[in-house]
């Protein structure tokens, strides 16, 4: 029996199809047609071993898939959202598609969707009303949901139930079924849903297709142990995965050789890197002490947990050179008591002296954070401590958030009784903060002299050209075309809140002091 005739007959067995049926009924649905989310079995941390496939290939009976077609694909969310997006278009193209910059004329519409905060949940949910009108203009047309959102068990639910013209779902471990995904969804009459629970592995050799040659991301390792109490991102991207270092060297190795200035390391927790692999001892300070010696201008990491922040990471760090000295350490809270319910693992104090640390051994380290307000049952003074926190380590800049429920957290079910006009309140509170402490450190550098890297032009005005410094700060100035991709010297002339000003330098020989 092939797969359109399992599928037809699943249906038929059901007696449904899955916009006739209710919510109770999906599980059974699930086991006969589908592969969908279990909240159940991603909470699981299983001691089966992770599988390292260096052999990924597109078959060849679907090379010729997508010819004469386009996809689009629309991504919300973190840099490692991105990373899968550039996998997915070079996987699409390897299928024959090729790209457009809008949903009018495509083929296929991906949507790589992000489950950190119900406001990011809130915006697919309507794109995808706003697509339905198109659906219905171009039934041919194969709209897909993947990312994070698909691997929640409500989310499915409820595409299911209220987006029945969606013709795919599928999660963050099944990219790279991409091409036997769309065959199906071009086969069947109904929903593919395609979600693995169990644990991703490790899949090399996947195609890309990166925006631009300036900047690049390397996915170093994939999912998260931590099990924070407010964050689904362990259920939805599985447990910690490391890649080979030797892979991941020679892909930094490849992009150098393509002329690229900046690379950022990717990771859900990027300084856990290495302690699952067996046969070795690796971690982060290991490979950043192997990838600084490779001749790109720039390296960063992100997103650090400070558990997991050792000491050779931060000595690997203080030699300089191409690896920047900003660093993005979240503390979401100042309050140890208030950190012991996150389930961070470790306190004010700890955090404290890892800052103490990095400050003592990398002169003139940027630091920035993020942070939550209003967590459940918060007070007034934990708060304060918060507030405290943030004037004692002088943050450059911090991401704020007022706490929100995710279902299947444990702190989704903790009683809050913290009034959402108070959050709001310290979180306007926080930020007048934030803003206060960005606009002295941007007065830092008036008359400085910085080195940009060069990305584009101005979003504001196509006159202007705009970079970033080494300390991840915004520069706007006047120069050539010629200068986007290259590193040049602006001097900074006036300083805003969240960017910077300058003139450009042609001088050759021209000191930098920051």
């Amino acid at each position: 029996m092939n797969e359109k005739q399992r599928l037809e007959s699943a249906q038929v067995s059901t007696g449904n199809s899955p916009d006739k049926k209710s919510e109770k009924d999906y599980s059974r649905f699930f086991e006969t047609v589908y592969t969908a989310p279990s909240l159940k079995d991603a909470k699981k941390r299983g001691k089966e071993e992770v599988k390292y496939h260096n052999d990924f290939a597109i078959p060849e009976e679907f090379r010729e898939m997508g010819k004469g077609r386009k996809f689009y694909i629309r991504t919300y969310g973190c840099q490692m959202n991105e990373h899968d997006t550039e996998v997915m278009a070079g996987i699409l193209m390897a299928l024959g598609y090729e790209p457009t910059n809008g949903v009018e004329d495509a083929n296929v519409i991906l949507l790589n969707t992000c489950a950190i905060r119900e406001n990011a949940e809130n915006k697919v949910f309507g794109e995808l009303g706003h697509l339905k009108a198109l659906k219905l203009e171009k039934p041919d047309l194969l709209l897909g949901v993947c990312g994070c959102m698909s691997q929640e068990e409500s989310v499915v639910n409820r595409i299911l139930s209220k987006h029945s013209f969606v013709d795919m779902i599928f999660g963050t471990h099944n990219i790279h079924r991409l091409p036997n995904i769309l065959q199906e969804a071009y086969l069947s009459k109904e929903m593919v849903v395609e979600v693995w629970s169990k644990e991703g592995d490790v899949i090399e050799n996947l195609p890309k297709v990166r925006k631009g040659k300036i900047k690049g991301w390397v996915n170093i390792m994939y999912g998260c142990d931590k099990f924070c109490t407010y964050c689904i991102v362990p259920y939805t991207r599985g447990k910690e995965r490391s890649r080979r270092p030797e892979e991941i060297i020679q892909e930094v190795r490849h992009l150098a050789a393509q002329g690229y200035k900046e690379i950022t390391l990717l990771g859900q927790n990027v300084n856990a890197y290495g302690k699952d692999l067996t046969d070795i001892q690796y971690g982060l300070g290991d490979l950043m002490d192997e990838i600084r010696k490779i001749d790109i201008p720039r390296i960063r990491f992100t997103t650090s947990h400070p558990r997991d922040f050792d000491d050779h990471l931060i000595e690997v760090l203080a030699k300089g050179g191409n690896l920047v000295e900003h660093i993005h350490l979240p503390v979401q809270s100042g309050s140890t008591d208030v950190l012991k319910i996150m389930a961070r693992k470790y306190t004010r104090e700890q955090y404290l002296e890892l800052v103490r640390k990095i400050k003592a051994a990398i002169p003139g380290a940027t630091l920035t954070t993020d942070i939550i307000v209003g967590y459940p049952n918060e007070t007034e003074e934990q708060f304060e401590e918060t507030m405290s926190l943030y004037r004692e380590v002088g943050f450059d800049s911090a991401y704020t958030f007022i706490y929100s429920p995710r279902e299947g957290t444990p702190a989704a079910k903790m009683v809050d009784n913290v009034p959402m006009e108070v959050k709001k309140e310290r979180l306007q509170k926080l930020n007048a903060l934030v803003n206060e402490y960005a606009a002295q450190r941007m007065k830092d550098h008036q008359d400085q002299i910085v080195e940009v890297l060069v990305e584009g032009e101005s979003k504001k005005n196509p006159d202007v050209l705009a970079g970033y410094t080494r300390k991840n700060k915004l520069v706007n100035f006047k120069g050539p075309k010629s200068a986007v991709g290259q590193i040049v010297k602006v001097k900074i002339t006036s300083a805003n809140t969240w960017s910077l000003n300058g003139d450009m330098i042609v001088e050759e020989k021209a000191e930098v002091l920051i």
